[in-house]
């Protein structure tokens, strides 16, 4: 895993590795890469005021984007595709205000032979799932 050094607004930044991806939307929000095997994989972000909306809480899109990265992560982990993967569908479910650090989990449910099966839940700081989502994904070949 490669360390973000400098700011996503210097040109000369180290990109980060997501799970042997370069992903330069994820440098942008700031979101740290922390585990991704056997179709489990674990990303965390802390809530940015310029990702958030009129409410003060991490903007909806954000939060979609980090359960659409876990889950696309842990179907390549499944089967440790170096490709990415390509959302077919996603249904996002938002349970409560996202606030502070977001810990998201992604689950590979069901490896098929191009169709992937995920979930993935976002955890506030207190461990309370603030989001939750599932969908399908195809391998990119």
């Amino acid at each position: 895993m490669s360390i973000h050094l400098g700011s996503e607004n210097t040109p000369n930044a180290q990109a980060v590795d997501y799970f042997g991806l370069k992903i330069p939307f994820l440098d942008v929000l700031g979101v740290v890469p922390e585990y991704a095997a056997n179709g489990k994989v674990r990303i965390s972000y802390t809530v940015k005021p310029e990702h958030t909306n009129s409410f003060q809480v991490a903007q909806g899109g954000v939060m979609m984007t980090l359960l659409d990265f876990a889950m696309g992560a842990a179907a390549r982990s499944g089967s440790n595709h170096d490709l990415g993967a390509i959302t077919i569908d996603m249904t996002t479910s938002f349970l409560r205000p996202g606030l502070g650090k977001i810990v998201v989990e992604g689950t590979l449910l069901k490896a098929g032979k191009s169709i992937n099966y995920c979930e993935a839940v976002a955890l506030n700081e207190a461990g309370e799932i603030t989001a939750k989502a599932s969908g399908t994904f195809m391998l990119r070949r």
